[in-house]
This record gives C-alpha cells, structure tokens and sequence, in this order.
C-alpha cells in the first residue's frame, strides 16, 4: 500500500530544521578554526572542501547537472553570498558566538523586505509591524551609543542583510532550476571567488585546523543541500525564522569550549527578534492554509 506523501509545508520545515543543525556545528567549527586561520582562508577552505563534499552529486546525476542558461545569475548570486559568507565568518570569530549568531536572525527581517521588492510578495501592516519589533530587538543587541557598542556587530548586520538578498535570489532561482544544480554551481563558483582574498594572507592550516576547515566545508555544504530544498518546497519567510533553533547549539558550546555567557542585553534582543519573526512565520501558515482552502470555494486569490 503506498505511503502518503508528506505535505511539502511540512517536508520543507524539517529540512530547514536538518539545515539549521548542520550550519550551528558548521558555525562551532569556523570559531575553531578562527584562532589561528584569517577569515579569507576558513571561506576558501570552506568552500574548497564544500566542492569536495558536493562532487557525488555529479555521479548521481552525470555531467548534465551543470547544464544552464542562468550562469549570470549564478554569478551574481555568489558574487553576494561569497561577501556574506566574509562577514559572517569574521563576525563568528570576532563577536561571541551567541552574540553573531542572534544577529544573523535578522536575516528573516530583510528577507521579508526583500520579498516585496523582488518577488512581489504581498505583506500586511501586522507583518510590518512585526519587522519592526525585529529591528528594534537588533537594536537590543547592538545597543548603538552605548560604551557597549562594538563595530564590530554592525558585520554581523551586513552578513544577515547581503543573505537575505542570497535567499532570494535563491528562491529565484529554484523556480526553474534543480536544487543540486544551485549546491554544486555555487560551491564551485565559490572556490574561485574566495581563493583570491585568501592569497593575501595565506598560511597553511596546521594539525587539528585541518579538521576544522574540513568540517566546515562538509557540513555547509550538507546545510546548503537541505536549505535550498527547503527553499525551494516553502515560502522564503515562513521558512527562515527556523534558523533561530541555532542559538541554543551554539551556545551550548560557546559556554562548553569557550566560557561564553549570553549576556542579558543579547538575550532579549534575540527573544524579540524570534517573536517578530515567529509572528511572520505564524501569518504566512495561516494565510497559506486560508488560501488552499478558500481557493476552490470562491476562487479568491492567495492573499485577498
């Protein structure tokens, strides 16, 4: 008797899940390999061994999987995700990790922002309201003005800004073309892209870094697959705000492996982010069932 399939709502939610999990120990190990690695070099390791763990889907799907028509669009997408992928690996090794890790939850903020302009994607005043509590709950965190404040968290803002642009274009470019497709073009594109900045302050990684790099390229990519099968079955700003399952791993080895603390200020910054964004996620379930529902009664439009 055949299965039920799953509901993609569903199916994509557990990948992002499986994603999240995968990109917090990816996190834990670019925090180990920042105490002796310069930022450009853990990008291009990373990327170098995300091609390495990406090359079994040219076996399973032969030499035909790089076959496109959006090369451009490939190129710009990576040209965003590769500056991303600088700051936020800068923003892991500088800031602590809970700390880097809360302000990359405003990405769901930008994404939101982001879907109006690029995908037309209809968003309520409650929606809007709820992105700006998330605005504010950054705010939190930040604290400009403040003997507090750090520049150096204003990194972490620009990473969660430029990967809300990435998502989108992902969700772009998931329209028309396969998931393993996007994976393997954008690691290979990555490598290049990263290699140059690397060159400037090159030093091989010694002893155990190699395993750290190698894991952060392994389970990247591994996150990669997952999310942008996510992306790809769900609504970009439903989906994102299941990152937010990444703050309690990576302070649990923040605390374990560098006697990091959340502090107060973080905590409830990261507490109004996850609620705006939870709020986001909770409209857009609603709104999806309400269409699927009403569509063949009245024949309303999604979002009406």
């Amino acid at each position: 008797m055949p299965t039920t399939p799953r509901h993609p709502h569903a199916r994509a939610a557990l990948l992002m899940l499986g994603s999240t999990l995968f990109f917090a120990l990816m996190t834990v190990a670019i925090r180990l390999a920042s105490e002796t690695l310069h930022t450009f070099e853990i990008a291009f390791f990373r990327n170098f061994f995300g091609v390495v763990a990406a090359l079994p889907l040219v076996f399973k799907h032969g030499p035909g999987l790089l076959r496109t028509d959006r090369l451009p669009k490939y190129l710009f997408r990576c040209l965003i995700g590769v500056v991303s992928m600088f700051c936020s690996f800068w923003a892991i090794g500088n800031l602590p990790l809970a700390q880097a890790v809360s302000l990359s939850y405003s990405t769901p903020l930008f994404v939101t922002i982001a879907a109006v302009w690029f995908l037309h994607e209809h968003v309520r005043a409650r929606r809007w309201v709820a992105v700006v509590a998330g605005f504010i709950g950054v705010l939190v965190i930040v604290r400009p003005g403040s003997a507090e404040f750090s520049a150096a968290s204003l990194v972490a803002v620009a990473a969660a800004v430029l990967s809300g642009l990435v998502s989108i274009q992902i969700k772009q470019l998931s329209a028309t073309e396969p998931a393993d497709r996007i994976v393997l073009w954008t690691t290979l594109l990555w490598v290049p892209m990263s290699l140059g900045p690397a060159l400037f302050v090159w030093e091989w990684p010694q002893g155990i870094t190699w395993l750290w790099v190698a894991a952060a390229g392994g389970l990247g990519t591994a996150g990669h697959m997952l999310w942008t099968r996510a992306i790809k079955l769900g609504d970009v700003s439903a989906l994102t705000p299941i990152s937010f399952m990444q703050l309690p791993v990576v302070a649990l080895f923040g605390f374990l492996l560098f006697n990091e603390d959340i502090d107060r200020w973080t905590a409830i910054g990261a507490g109004i982010i996850f609620a705006a964004n939870a709020y986001i996620a909770r409209r857009e379930a609603v709104l999806a069932r309400n269409a699927q529902t009403s569509a063949p009664l009245t024949g309303a439009k999604p979002g009406e």
